[in-house]
């Protein structure tokens, strides 16, 4: 994967796929720096923006709250979710972990993974990422990243 390669999100598979990301990914919130590594994880899947999963060795875990909110995804298992917290901010439930995934997904356990659009910035490389519409997947849109994506109004049954 690299920025120079466009990518379709038509040709992510399904059931989804985990692979590791060598470029820097940050987050910023409150303008605090809450996340940055090298050695993330992408989940790509089908109609889908990549979404990425921080290491927790990489993550201001001080910055995260334990919030009560749980889903479930039939490919990697309940997922727990965090408010993130700096300087006089709170995002609820901005940031989510799988504490227990299924085998195919066991390389991102409690690995940290962001919504975009409560942070200052998440970025992938150099590139600040837009949010993937709606308010339940948390997929980073860049530009090379082709859609139409799901998530926005209209999309639910895809």
């Amino acid at each position: 994967m690299t920025p120079a390669s466009p990518e379709s999100v038509w040709d992510y598979p399904r059931p989804p796929r985990l692979e590791p990301v060598t470029l820097r990914l940050r987050v910023v919130f409150a303008g605090e720096t809450v996340a940055d590594t090298t050695q993330g994880f992408r989940v790509l899947e089908t109609s889908h923006p990549p979404t990425y999963y921080l290491p927790p060795g990489d993550v201001r875990l001080d910055r995260l709250r334990p919030n009560p909110r749980r889903s479930f995804c039939e490919f990697k298992g309940m997922a727990a979710y965090w408010d993130v917290v700096a300087g006089e901010r709170t995002a609820p439930a901005a940031a989510w972990s799988y504490p227990d995934p299924t085998p195919a997904f066991a390389g991102i356990r409690d690995f940290i993974s962001f919504y975009a659009a409560p942070m200052d910035a998440c970025l992938v490389g150099d590139e600040r990422v837009k949010p993937q519409a709606g308010d339940f997947y948390g997929g980073w849109v860049t530009s090379w990243i082709q859609g139409p994506f799901k998530g926005g109004p209209g999309t639910a049954g895809w």
